[in-house]
């Protein structure tokens, strides 16, 4: 059980990227500045969140429009920081990556396919795509708790020989 949950861990942890430095000390750039441009995002939500939930979600037919304007605001001031600091970067990502799709519907719904409205939740949605598909990168807290985890689980050769141990020591 244990095993299974270090692995599915491990899973989500593991950055995709080669260990090219240059590359990823770019990948860290995009990171923190991604994340750290994000949390105004949530604070101006919080800072007024009725008008928000009205002029926002309440537009495009949500229910509870309060709640899910809180929902959209605590996501992206604790998923913002998560991705600067490269720390479970893919579930942060993904839960940026759905406010800003939501963003981009709303956005579509009010002018249409128009750029100047669209662009700049397009840009976060992609930004925050690739850190769900790639992870956050070597230079990420996820890469080294995910070093420490590869480090700490014993691998398929050394279970078989506990097992081996085990039943020589009970027969």
């Amino acid at each position: 059980m244990i095993q299974r949950f270090s692995g599915m861990l491990r899973a989500v942890l593991q950055p995709n990227l080669a260990p090219n430095y240059p590359s990823q000390a770019a990948w860290l750039v995009l990171r923190l500045v991604a994340g750290f441009v994000m949390i105004h995002n949530g604070l101006d939500k919080l800072s007024n969140i009725e008008s928000f939930a009205q002029a926002y979600v309440q537009v495009i037919g949500l229910p509870f429009p309060i709640f899910f304007s809180y929902v959209a605001a605590y996501t992206e001031l604790l998923g913002a920081p998560l991705v600067a600091l490269g720390l479970f970067t893919r579930p942060a990502a993904f839960g940026l990556f759905s406010t800003m799709a939501v963003a981009m519907y709303h956005h579509i719904k009010v002018a249409g396919l128009s750029i100047p409205y669209l662009e700049l939740s397009m840009l976060y949605a992609a930004v925050f795509f690739v850190f769900v598909i790639n992870g956050a990168g070597l230079f990420s807290l996820d890469a080294l708790l995910a070093g420490w985890l590869n480090a700490m689980t014993p691998t398929s050769q050394t279970l078989e020989s506990v097992k081996e141990k085990e039943t020589t020591l009970v027969s």
